[in-house]
């Protein structure tokens, strides 16, 4: 993989997943539109690189010339996903509470398609599980507020959630304009 496509993917990672890598959301979803030979690479020296960091990057899809990439922190998703609301909503769409994380990200992999994300998305997103339910009860429309997600509930709150994304990008960029590569510039903050 030439320095070109690393650098090119560290970029990507950095503005679509600095919360998760920095360690504030427990996971982000990244469209990507590089070589599947190039993802595996990366996926790889990803995997190799943070191995005990609890950062995780796992292909979800592939379709014609995309391929979607999670990004998550393992310990910080598998407790949200335990919390009693998160678990409960995930229950309607045929997740159960002993189901290990590795089967449930392989059903929801399963279930999207090209262009196409199911419901329970956001859940594994961190997303409040009160947007959630807004998103479907509004098919997607009349949200409060409009950033990282579509916002029905707690505005406020959200926003400042939103500033707090904000900040993190903002944080990796300058690490990576310095000269950092991804792996560096998020090594102090594991």
């Amino acid at each position: 993989m030439s320095e070109v496509e690393i650098r090119s993917i560290d970029n990507i990672l950095a503005f679509h997943s600095a919360p998760t890598l920095l360690g504030v959301k427990c996971a982000n979803l990244i469209s990507f539109d590089m070589s599947e030979h190039s993802m595996t690479e990366y996926l790889h020296e990803f995997a190799d690189k943070l191995s005990g960091s609890g950062l995780c990057a796992r292909q979800l899809c592939k379709c014609r010339k995309r391929t979607l990439i999670y990004v998550y922190n393992e310990k910080m998703l598998s407790a949200w996903l335990k919390t009693a609301h998160v678990r409960d909503f995930l229950s309607e769409y045929g997740y159960n509470e002993n189901m290990p994380l590795d089967k449930m990200l392989s059903i929801l992999s399963g279930r999207i398609s090209c262009g196409s994300f199911p419901h329970e998305i956001g859940a594994f997103l961190g997303y409040p599980i009160g947007d959630i339910k807004g998103f479907i009860s509004n098919s997607g429309k009349n949200c409060l507020l409009c950033g990282y997600w579509k916002v029905y509930e707690n505005a406020e709150k959200a926003r400042q959630t939103f500033k707090i994304y904000d900040r993190c990008r903002d944080i990796l960029f300058d690490k990576i304009n310095n000269g950092l590569n991804l792996f560096q510039a998020i090594g102090g903050n594991l």
